[in-house]
């Protein structure tokens, strides 16, 4: 059985999601630390909970869903998993970081390329890679179908979805990423955004006005 943990972090009140099994082994996903107070408080809650973080996963790679990439990556021994179309926007996100008056020290080293279609393994449990493109160029969701449950970055929101004005992003494509990759899901599917509360697959079918 697999349970969350979710800590919001930075000046984009960016979730980040700690995804762990019974036996402690963790999946670390767009961690958005930025401030030093923050960075510890990631770090006390992995220790606190006794984790063991096996991966860290990005859905995509906007500046405020990578600040803390180095930090875990270098204090766990891990490799970023972002989507191949995710690497400009990596590259791109320090200046991003310098536009918005929010300098930090990226990642650098070598990356894990997720793909469409596969899973990845925690312990029992599995990942489904679902590519969902249109806030960014290489958006990716995770589903795990046996916890009904789909951590989706910035695609759909509680009665909204992703913004679309940013370098790589477009609206259509958005909009048929949900339909295509997330409607199919059954109703009762929890999904967990990179901001704001929880929804479901089946509430924002009724009730998203943007995709009526």
């Amino acid at each position: 059985m697999l349970t969350i943990e979710v800590l919001t972090f930075g000046p984009f009140q960016e979730n980040t999601y700690l995804l762990y099994n019974d036996a402690k082994e963790c999946a670390v996903i767009d961690p958005g630390c930025y401030e030093d107070y923050e960075k510890k408080m990631l770090l006390k809650a992995i220790e606190d909970l006794q984790l063991q973080p096996k991966f860290l996963l990005n859905t995509h790679c906007h500046l405020d869903h990578v600040f803390g990439n180095k930090l875990v990556a270098e204090t766990f021994g891990l490799q970023p998993w972002i989507h191949p179309k995710e690497a400009p926007v990596l590259q791109r996100a320090p200046e991003s970081g310098l536009r918005f008056g929010l300098p930090f020290d990226a990642y650098e080293g070598p990356l894990q390329w997720l793909e469409e279609g596969t899973e990845l393994v925690l312990g029992t449990d599995r990942l489904k890679i679902l590519f969902t493109p249109g806030h960014s160029p290489g958006s990716v969701a995770f589903y795990c179908e046996t916890q009904k449950i789909v951590i989706g970055g910035d695609v759909l929101f509680r009665q909204s979805i992703g913004r679309t004005d940013l370098p790589g992003g477009d609206h259509a494509t958005l909009l048929s990423s949900i339909r295509r990759e997330l409607w199919p899901l059954r109703d009762d599917v929890v999904v967990l955004s990179g901001h704001g509360t929880q929804t479901t697959i089946g509430h924002e079918k009724r009730e998203n006005p943007f995709l009526k």
